[in-house]
């Protein structure tokens, strides 16, 4: 008997085994508008919808290489997949495939499951470069204006020092720096090599609004330009001499006007006392009628 209920409970434990195995049947819905989002060389393969009684697993390739798996992004419920450490060479290209696969310890008995491929992305050229932030220095005769550009940190790291635009793009990395005289529309724009920039054809005293981003001439037209950076203004100065605002000539032509203005002023007050004086003298000089 008692033989007979162990039976009957390594049986009952078969069955939940075989039922929790059973394979799952059937295909399941493949992933939509698979996208690559970089900036600064955080790459992030996104798409949609999100899963329901099924997973996604992605593999990504160098083009025309073996596919590779992030351990990460196997059997996920969610619909990103962080690839920023796996795209080791910066200057290849890569694609990834987005496979709906079974729930996480679920059979299938699909031998390929449905997947939808990514465009091609190549970090070098493709990632997004993210705003600089820079500071103002006016020299002491205010002629000169030198900006101060921090070149933006990357996500990558190398012997455990965080890389920098500049240590990725060496040579190519320039600057665009878009100026213009504070309140005015007029823009000017000039291209720098260098994180420190210097200008010096500004009007002295003048207050100055600048905007600065990152330009890699080597890349595609669509990809040159980095985030343009927030807008700072330099100091102008608060009050201005005349001689600053108007030129000698000007102002000496003013002080002749209002010389000239005094003189007739004092000429027509001394003609109109004269007159008056004249006429009370005679009026005093006119004998008395008799009645």
């Amino acid at each position: 008997m008692l033989m007979t209920k162990q039976r009957i409970a390594v049986g009952a434990l078969l069955v939940l085994v075989f039922l929790h195995l059973k394979p799952v049947t059937g295909s399941y819905p493949r992933a939509q508008k698979v996208t690559w989002k970089s900036t600064n060389f955080k790459t992030i393969l996104t798409w949609e919808p999100l899963p329901t009684d099924y997973s996604y697993t992605v593999e990504y390739s160098m083009v025309s290489r073996d596919k590779q798996r992030n351990s990460n992004c196997i059997r996920i419920s969610t619909t990103t997949c962080d690839l920023t450490g796996s795209l080791t060479d910066l200057n290849a290209c890569y694609v990834a495939d987005v496979l709906s696969e079974p729930p996480l310890g679920a059979a299938s008995d699909l031998v390929e499951f449905p997947y939808t491929r990514s465009s091609r992305f190549c970090p070098f050229n493709d990632t997004d470069i993210g705003r600089p932030s820079f500071k103002l220095e006016v020299s002491n005769d205010k002629k000169k204006t030198t900006m101060y550009v921090t070149d933006p940190f990357t996500a990558l790291f190398k012997e455990g020092h965080q890389l920098n635009i500049r240590d990725i793009f060496t040579e190519n990395l320039h600057y665009k720096v878009t100026y213009n005289r504070n309140k005015s529309s007029g823009k000017k724009v000039i291209i720098s090599k260098n994180s420190i920039i210097e200008l010096t054809d500004l009007d002295e005293g003048e207050s100055y609004c600048f905007n600065v981003q990152a330009y890699i001439p080597s890349r595609g037209v669509n990809k040159q330009l980095g985030e343009l950076s927030q807008t700072q203004c330099s100091d102008g100065d608060d009050e201005k001499s005349v001689f600053k605002v108007y030129s000698v000539s000007v102002i000496a032509s003013a002080i002749v006007l209002i010389l000239l203005l005094i003189i007739i002023t004092v000429v027509i007050i001394v003609c109109c006392r004269r007159k008056k004086s004249t006429l009370k003298t005679e009026k005093e000089g006119v004998p008395l009628q008799s009645i």
